[in-house]
């Protein structure tokens, strides 16, 4: 399905995945694709390796091959960008695009959501942050990162899971089925979790968090704590979102829905449906602003 003129590239780069989408100039889709994860924390060269990977998936589809990249506009929604001076390393490090912008993927989603409107939203996957723009002024809320943010998401879910499990071997926190069913899954005794640790990504945390619903909507009290304790974090980033000014905020993510079963119904009056993707926002950023 080959196509003549501009074309728009969406890039949606998580912490766990990389997503594309490749349009025509009237909007129509071409071709998608995915990869790894491409947070620029792990590097430009892994984050842009990964974005070319899905991109020449969505080439493919529609045809093309990576000639086409020099008529392409790439709008990138990218995790681990903070500011301008990352995005322009985003920008200088990138192929031969026709034009290029980047920004974090929490500005791409909410883009996406609220089809460039005022909105929030609240990225809940292997990171979290949250992000509101309102009246055109953007205002970021955590998403800083693993060792200091990140706060409801499945990565630090994974985490407090593996020292809620520990805690129960030492005899010094409450065990469970589901604390021996961590410890078992990660190799049965403290050395071992330590072993895994030590080569542990944010991505390996966030694996676990399919465990400890699982265990949660049994009943298992250590695992409904632990969600308990993200729902109160995803809880005040939904007050402080809305209190900026947004009129309702949008969950996101993989574990967005799966958390929004916990919330208070007070709570879920204050929630709106995504109205489109993160790599709708990226096409959108595209289109809008190209440097």
């Amino acid at each position: 399905m080959a196509t003549d003129g501009i074309l728009f590239l969406g890039v949606d780069g998580g912490g766990t995945g990389c997503r594309v989408r490749l349009v025509d100039a009237a909007g129509t889709v071409l071709g998608e694709g995915k990869a790894g994860a491409a947070n620029i924390r792990l590097g430009l060269d892994v984050s842009w390796g990964q974005i070319l990977q899905a991109t020449d998936q969505a080439l493919g589809q529609a045809g093309l091959d990576r000639a086409a990249l020099a008529r392409t506009r790439v709008g990138l929604g990218l995790a681990g960008i903070t500011g301008p001076a990352d995005s322009a390393r985003v920008a200088a490090a990138a192929p031969p695009f026709a034009g290029i912008a980047a920004e974090t993927d929490a500005h791409t989603a909410c883009l996406g959501a609220f089809g460039g409107r005022d909105g929030a939203i609240l990225i809940l996957g292997t990171g979290s942050a949250g992000y509101a723009i309102v009246e055109g002024a953007s205002h970021p809320i955590g998403g800083w990162g693993f060792e200091i943010s990140d706060d409801g998401s499945g990565a630090q879910l994974g985490r407090e899971a593996v020292r809620a499990a520990v805690r129960a071997y030492d005899g010094l926190g409450a065990a469970s089925e589901f604390t021996l069913a961590i410890m078992a899954r990660l190799g049965g005794h403290p050395p071992d979790v330590v072993a895994w640790v030590n080569g542990a990504k944010p991505g390996d945390y966030g694996g676990i968090t399919p465990l400890i619903i699982d265990f949660a909507r049994r009943g298992d009290p250590v695992a409904v704590e632990l969600v308990g304790q993200a729902v109160r974090h995803v809880e005040n980033f939904v007050r402080r979102l809305i209190a900026l000014g947004a009129g309702r905020v949008a969950l996101m993510g993989g574990l967005g829905p799966v958390l929004e079963e916990w919330l208070d119904p007070s709570m879920r009056e204050m929630l709106a449906a995504a109205q489109g993707d993160a790599m709708d926002g990226a096409v959108l950023l595209a289109r809008r602003r190209i440097s």
